[in-house]
């Protein structure tokens, strides 16, 4: 019994991961724009609250305004801080399929490879920065104004 429950568990899983990967954007989604292309991408046009997570600076808290044409966007920080003030572009990348092609973002030490996911009908974003000379990983969650 407790092999075919350990069984359809795992069917289960593999299943929702599958239909995730396997379900694309489709014109007329919230939150999508469509490429002259065709294809269907996430908007991140407009302003996002953001709430940063660093391990040597704490927490804190920012404004990012993401204009985003075509597949590439960038992110205006509109308070800033010490680190990186207020009007300078502190993220950039590029959309693909179904997610990021690339994401960068700055940080005190410059410019950085990050890692991102979508969530929420693209009202929240997780990106994450690993800084390696730190020894961590700051988090940067956006979240549609």
């Amino acid at each position: 019994m407790k092999k075919i429950l350990m069984t359809l568990m795992l069917g289960l899983v593999f299943t929702a991961a599958y239909a995730q990967m396997d379900n694309p954007l489709k014109q007329g989604m919230p939150n999508t724009v469509t490429l002259s292309n065709g294809e269907v991408i996430y908007d991140l046009n407009g302003e996002w609250d953001a709430h940063f997570d660093d391990d040597w600076l704490g927490t804190g808290k920012d404004i990012f305004k993401i204009t985003q044409t075509g597949n590439k966007f960038e992110g205006i920080k509109l308070i800033g801080s010490q680190y990186v003030p207020k009007g300078v572009v502190a993220m950039e990348g590029e959309f693909e399929r179904n997610g990021f092609k690339s994401l960068n973002r700055f940080t005190g030490m410059g410019w950085r490879p990050a890692t991102g996911e979508i969530s929420e009908k693209c009202n929240k974003i997780v990106i994450k920065t690993p800084l390696k000379t730190l020894g961590y990983t700051q988090v940067l969650t956006l979240t549609r104004k």
